[in-house]
């Protein structure tokens, strides 16, 4: 699998879409931004754990 983000990089685009007022539920992340889900979930058991770990409830 070819991941192109780092963790801290996950974290830190979560962070950006949820300031720029983007969503951030996994349907609509994994349709709009597959890479980004993909990285999330080698980094991250989950979608959820991606989130907590970027401090989004």
């Amino acid at each position: 699998m070819d991941i192109s983000m780092g963790a801290d990089e996950v974290i830190n685009r979560i962070k950006q879409l949820q300031s720029n007022g983007e969503p951030i539920s996994k349907k609509q992340v994994k349709q709009q931004n597959p890479e980004l889900m993909r990285s999330a979930l080698y980094y991250f058991p989950s979608w959820e754990h991606a989130l907590k770990n970027a401090d989004i409830s």
